[in-house]
């Protein structure tokens, strides 16, 4: 694994604008960054399908422990959603993707820092625009990614799984242009899998009580959709309580609530102990004086702390401040030239499939740290 500076494309933002990405930029700082690129070998690569294998295996075991157990108090799941959480997992309902937030330098096993298992997004930068990269750039190179081929066979799946349902609804809040354009891409992949679709705006979901359904803005019933908005906002908020007696098939699915969760890493770690790729973690403060401190319900980042021998090493700012934490074994990301990069992995319908990296000079990465491609 190394990090190699490269001449950015001399039209790159025409290029990536033409393929759905206008979020490229954040106050003329890029976000989609080819000024630099990772450089993995063929037995790197195999060791983080391995590991995203692996995990997915972990990690479906952990949901069943929990159910199992009755701990979802400990992930902090209302208690009106837990038949629903519980129904959704032994009713089998199908879940399309999810990405595995690794740390991993190529020397040392990958290690789970976390699991987007509900709302993932840099899809459009992994699936699309470093493949494209990679042709202009690099055609006779090779880079880790059949993302896009896996989400049409993954919405093939689900729309012979859910069988009755032929019109597909998305959602996402449209004031998040890079929410929209990763729905608009997964909508692009889902129409070449055969589905009807139609969008919309989180807020415009209605509900007829009479009918019992979530309704859309030409009272069409929903019977299936595709939220980019996270279940422990929709488990919380006036939208959300008609959920668990409503109609809808919901993608992701109830049960994918524990794998977003933090409370996950705890799970894991009782389970799976010494495990190669996981590190020790627990609800109350590692021994020593060294870990992350995460908020349970945390995103991207925020009021995240690092501590090392009981001192305060970094720190990230937010509004999960006043939540429950847990506390996972501080391995601190690699670096690279004075950057730390992140891998995430994805798993589209069950295949480990690609990965995209985040890199920042922070020691956690956070919305803006910036994308950038790899080959190998």
């Amino acid at each position: 694994m190394r990090r190699i500076k490269y001449q950015p494309r001399s039209n790159w933002q025409s290029r990536v604008e033409s393929e759905g990405m206008h979020y490229h930029s954040e106050d003329d700082v890029p976000y989609w960054d080819e000024s630099a690129y990772y450089e993995f070998t063929a037995n790197e690569i195999d060791e983080l399908e391995a590991a995203t294998i692996e995990l997915q295996k972990l990690c479906l075991q952990a949901v069943q422990h929990v159910l199992d157990e009755d701990r979802l108090n400990e992930f902090l799941i209302p208690e009106p959603f837990h038949n629903l959480v519980r129904a959704s997992w032994e009713n089998d309902e199908p879940s399309l993707y999810g990405r595995f937030d690794l740390r991993y330098d190529g020397v040392l096993p990958p290690k789970l820092l976390e699991y987007n298992a509900d709302t993932p997004t840099g899809l459009l930068e992994a699936a699309v625009i470093q493949w494209t990269w990679l042709q202009d750039c690099f055609p006779d190179r090779d880079q880790f990614n059949s993302i896009h081929e896996r989400l049409i066979e993954g919405w093939a799946y689900l729309r012979e799984t859910l069988g009755s349902a032929d019109l597909l609804h998305l959602a996402a809040v449209s004031e998040s242009l890079e929410d929209h354009m990763n729905v608009a891409y997964l909508r692009d992949t889902a129409i070449q899998a055969g589905w009807q679709t139609e969008y919309l705006d989180i807020e415009q979901i209605g509900w007829d009580a009479a009918r019992g359904d979530f309704t859309d803005m030409e009272e069409r019933p929903i019977d299936c959709c595709f939220k980019l908005y996270p279940w422990e906002w929709l488990m919380r908020e006036e939208f959300g309580r008609d959920i668990p007696v409503g109609n809808t098939r919901w993608i992701e699915p109830a049960w994918k609530a524990l794998l977003s969760n933090k409370a996950l890493l705890v799970i894991l770690w009782e389970l799976f102990p010494d495990h190669e790729n996981l590190l020790p973690a627990s609800f109350e403060p590692l021994h020593g004086g060294t870990f992350a401190a995460k908020p349970i319900l945390g995103r991207e980042g925020a009021n995240v702390r690092l501590m090392r021998h009981g001192r305060t090493r970094f720190q990230t700012d937010g509004t999960y401040g006043d939540e429950p934490l847990v506390y996972q074994e501080l391995c601190e990301l690699p670096e690279f030239d004075g950057q730390h990069p992140c891998i995430g992995s994805w798993l589209i319908n069950d295949w480990a499939c690609g990965i995209g990296i985040r890199e920042d000079i922070s020691l956690v990465t956070g919305n803006m740290s910036r994308f950038i491609p790899h080959v190998f």
